[in-house]
Formats: C-alpha cells, structure tokens, sequence
C-alpha cells in the first residue's frame, strides 16, 4: 500500500539529501518514528537489532550486509559457493565463477599465500584491509620481505592476548595485463537488491569508468597508478578538479565498440550479468533477509587486456558524493531511480524497467522479447538487462502516466 506522505531519516549528507528533499511528499523527520531511513552502516549497527518496523517501512541495508561488501567474507562465500557448485553441478559450472583474483585472508591464511607465492616469483601482489574503503590502507608488494613488519605485528598481538589484534587483510593476486585507455581503469556498476528470499535484482544502466592519473607501468608500484579510486586520485598533482578522472559507461561503451565491434562488446556487457548473479547468490543463504531492507551495492569490475572481467570489490555503501557537476547528476538520477524502485508510493508493481533500472533476476533470469530479431519473422528471448543507452526520462513519463491521469 503506498504512503501519502512519507516521513524519512537521512543519516548522510551528500546527494542523498537533495533527492529526498525534492521527492513530492516526503518529509524529514530528526526524531520520532519514520518510513523511510537512509542510514550508514554506524546507525545500523547501533539501532536495527532493537527497532520496532511497521509493514510499509523501508530501510537502505540488510542486516549483515557486510557478507558480500567487507573483503575477506565475499571471498570467503564465493569460494564456498563456487565448491558447491563444483560438487552438485560439476566443474563447468563452477567455472562460470573464475571471475575474483586468487586471495587470501591475513593473517588466518598466510602460510597458505607464501606456498602460492613461492609458486610465482616477482609477482605483484596487493594487500588491501577488508572492512576499509576508498583505498585506504591499500598497497602493492613484490617481495615477502615488504610485509614482514605487517607479519611480526600479527605474531606480537596473537602472543598478547590483550592486545589490540592486528587488522585482517586480503592479499590478492594484481591483475598486471589491464586492460588500457593509455591508463589503467576500472568500472564502477550499480546493483540494487529488494529481495534475497527470493532473489531480485535490478541493474542500473549508467555507471563509468574511473582512470587512473598516471600512464600504466609495472616498473613501479606507485598507488596513484595503480588505485583508480578518486579518493587517492585527486590527491595528484595533477588531478583535475573541474573534470575529475572519469568516463560515463555509454562513452566508454562507443570506444570500445568502435575498437573491438559491437557483437563483441554487447557481449562482454551482456556477461557482466554472471558476476552480479553469482556473487549475490553466494551470499543468499547466509544475509539475513528482511522485507523492510533493500542494498544498492556499488561493483567494481576490472577488464584485463583480454576482455576478461573481474570482480575486484563490492561496496554497501558506494560513495554519492560527486567529483564533478557530470557525475552529481549521474548519482541523483541513480538515487531517484532507486526511490521509484523501492516505492513508498505504491506507483510500481511487476514492470521490468523503472527508470534506469532494468529488473535482472526474479527469484530467476528475466527475459524480455527481442523486438530486433521479431523484424525477421521470429522471437528471441534475451536478457533484460544491458548496460545500455539510459534513456531513463522517457520510461518514466510512460511507466507514470496512468497515475498522472487520475490525479
């Protein structure tokens, strides 16, 4: 049942805000009871376990979010799942999940990740911390001696028991062959769910890709190379503020098509699809799931020089703050979409597209018809989701309209 009015609570303050402000109807509320929360992962924590909800209530995150987002679970629950697959399907279809790095989780896994290392020498590896973002606390080894005062620390407080133990890390096998824009970048792809029990997913059109400042090399193992985050980017020297270091997907998308064809980069996009499905059934059984939450999870994929995809991280809570005027417009229509998604208004029902979100799993794969192929006198059903052309203005005016009419 849709709200007349909808009192929200907005923990952040960046996009977020000015598109609840100018959502028709809605209200803020500081205190007392809301409808709709946006909240960060610190209120979360604090207040969800013990926060009464009505039936209509939504809210930004599922419980234990953090079973795909912090680094070491989400390489912990694909690794699972992609043994059980292995075991109840076969290895062709554990193979559809060859899209994460080789990793580790330190320091509960060390001497499993010196026997691989050994196995390669002068490989670079890189360690990231598992609950850290932006990339903080991110850097790049070739030898085993660069993380030995990092080892010594974990020995020194497994030794003391009340000490403050060391943060976990993952290391993880670089990717030395990106693909390459005379610079390194990786994408940035918006994934919505509303639903883990059952499965349903929404996959956003827009998205980019993010550069690195610097010219690619492997003779140095500077950050600023290597981290496409803009966080470490715009402390470069010389980092443009006005443009900031980012292509939208649709420009990306004409590149490569231009360079490679467009069968072959339809595809590549199409395929995207297998990741996004696959990490979130991974976690389907163990995220508690709760009818009041959804997650719009922010996924970074990387391509390497061969067009393969890798899933680098997925974040619960993707920055909205933009680097340009590009991107803060790109970010509210992300966040407005989302809002027409999850619907307190009660304007939506079984469509298959709402703005620029296309609905990518239902408890199942979501097909429509294709209506090139109907031209030639047959159908084909293909997958209704496509990374493509967001031509979001004129679905909505078309998905609203009854609605418009009866008011």
């Amino acid at each position: 049942e849709g709200r007349s009015c909808v009192r929200y609570k907005c923990g952040l303050f960046n996009t977020i805000q000015d598109v609840l402000r100018q959502r028709p109807n809605w209200v803020e509320v500081k205190d007392g009871e809301w409808d709709f929360n946006w909240c960060d992962v610190g209120w979360l924590r604090e207040n969800f376990d013990h926060s009464y909800m009505d039936e209509h209530v939504k809210i930004n995150h599922f419980r234990n979010h953090y079973e795909l987002s912090r680094k070491n679970l989400m390489v912990k629950n694909l690794k699972r799942y992609q043994k059980n697959l292995e075991k109840e399907v076969g290895r062709e279809e554990a193979f559809k999940c060859d899209f994460f790095p080789c990793t580790f989780v330190l320091p509960s896994e060390y001497h499993l990740f010196v026997e691989e290392f050994n196995r390669n020498p002068g490989s670079i590896w890189i360690m990231k911390p598992v609950a850290k973002s932006q990339g903080k606390g991110i850097f790049l080894f070739r030898k085993l001696k660069d993380i030995i005062d990092w080892k010594k620390e974990s020995v020194h407080s497994e030794e003391q028991k009340d000490a403050v133990p060391v943060e976990n890390y993952v290391a993880q096998r670089y990717i030395e062959n990106p693909y390459l824009i005379n610079r390194k970048f990786d994408l940035r792809v918006y994934v919505l769910v509303t639903s883990y029990v059952p499965l349903k997913a929404w996959l956003y059109r827009d998205g980019f890709a993010r550069f690195s400042g610097t010219r690619f090399s492997l003779s140095t193992i500077d950050d600023k190379m290597h981290l496409t985050n803009v966080s470490v980017q715009k402390t470069a020297p010389n980092y443009n503020h006005e443009e900031g270091c980012k292509w939208e997907m649709q420009q990306l998308r004409r590149y490569l098509t231009a360079k490679h064809g467009r069968e072959l980069i339809e595809n590549l996009f199409k395929e995207m699809d297998n990741i996004f499905i696959r990490s979130l059934q991974s976690v389907q059984k163990v995220i508690i799931n709760d009818k009041h939450c959804f997650e719009l999870y922010g996924y970074d994929i990387l391509l390497d020089e061969n067009l393969k995809r890798w899933l680098i991280e997925v974040n619960a809570s993707p920055s909205h703050t933009p680097s340009s005027r590009e991107d803060y417009e790109m970010k509210f229509r992300l966040l407005e979409d989302t809002l027409n998604v999850v619907d307190m208004e009660g304007l939506t029902g079984k469509e298959k597209r709402v703005g620029g979100y296309d609905l990518m799993w239902n408890n199942g794969p979501v097909y429509r018809e294709d209506v090139y192929l109907q031209t030639f006198g047959s159908s084909c059903f293909t997958a209704n989701t496509y990374l493509c052309l967001n031509d979001r203005e004129k679905q909505l005016r078309h998905l609203f309209k009854p609605f418009q009419r009866r008011t």
